[in-house]
């Protein structure tokens, strides 16, 4: 659990001295770093052809993901929250800058980054058990029948999934699906956890009911986790630190949060918390005063 209440964080390299050789010595090591990216798409035609502008999404975004941290990025659509993601994942590349994950820098997709999406992407043809099993098959290729079916087993019952082993995606509720999701990426013992806005289609009671499992999977794993997502409440709630992008296009990393709001935590005990009130207070203010340059800038 990090220490400051509601911070802001510089991003500048920390200048000599003896405090700050303390710091560097204590800091936890970075399981993910996004150093410096930026991302431009080609400006098209009115034919499909690409012509000489380019589109810059955002632009050297610069931040670190430490090991057993729970880190969200929260901001207005359009800043490139999920195409940072994307990138994270290996789907996409950056324009510029690079994305290192364990010391390497991410060139492709990878079992160390495992990521849960908004549209569940179940394969429909495969069972619940089916789901999860090809994800421990991938990641443990000499394991016998016997151990997958084993690993596979534990991670159905430890996401509430007993008893829905042989039914098909189409056949479970969307937080049943969500779950089968959280299980395929827990049970391959990921370096990082990528969620893209995991809870976005699922009820207001199912989401809060998932959330809970998922800090206790979280907890219980050790596991780096960075979320992308839209509702505030849910970054404060499961995050050790919250990123806040400016708008796009040219977004930025505009400051990031310290959430310092005791573990485990509960609704109840959160809402009652001064540090909630506060943290929740500085996170709309931002995104009201940029919803505000928006609408300024369409007048």
């Amino acid at each position: 659990m990090l220490n400051s209440t509601a911070t802001i964080e510089p991003e500048n390299e920390p200048e000599n001295g003896s405090d700050n050789e303390s710091q560097r010595t204590t800091e936890p090591a970075s399981a993910l770093k996004v150093d410096y990216v930026t991302k431009e798409f080609p400006v098209l035609s009115g034919n499909g052809t690409a012509t000489n502008e380019s589109f810059c999404v955002f632009e050297e975004v610069k931040f670190n993901v430490r090991k057993g941290e729970f880190m969200s990025m929260v901001g207005h659509s359009g800043c490139g929250k999920s195409t940072l993601l994307n990138m994270m994942a290996g789907f996409d590349k950056p324009t510029r800058g690079a994305i290192v994950v364990d010391g390497k820098e991410v060139t492709g997709p990878g079992l160390d980054r495992m990521v849960v999406f908004q549209s569940f992407a179940l394969m429909p043809w495969l069972t619940c058990f089916e789901n999860i099993r090809v994800a421990v098959r991938q990641a443990y290729p000499d394991w016998s029948v016997d151990e997958v079916k084993a690993h596979t087993q534990k991670y159905v019952d430890t996401m509430g999934l007993t008893g829905t082993e042989n039914r098909r995606p189409a056949l479970l509720s969307g937080g049943m699906r969500q779950r089968v999701g959280l299980a395929r990426a827990f049970c391959v013992d990921p370096k990082v956890l990528l969620l893209d806005e995991p809870f976005a289609q699922i009820d207001a009671l199912t989401r809060g009911v998932i959330q809970d499992e998922l800090m206790r999977m979280w907890e219980a794993a050790g596991a780096t986790v960075f979320m992308v997502t839209h509702d505030v409440d849910e970054a404060i709630l499961l995050s050790d630190r919250i990123a806040l992008m400016s708008n796009g296009p040219n977004a930025q990393l505009s400051r990031i949060i310290e959430v310092n709001i005791p573990r485990p935590r509960t609704r109840a005990q959160m809402i009652e918390s001064p540090q909630y009130t506060r943290i929740r207070n500085e996170i709309l203010k931002f995104l009201i005063s940029h919803q505000k340059s928006d609408l300024a800038d369409k007048v």
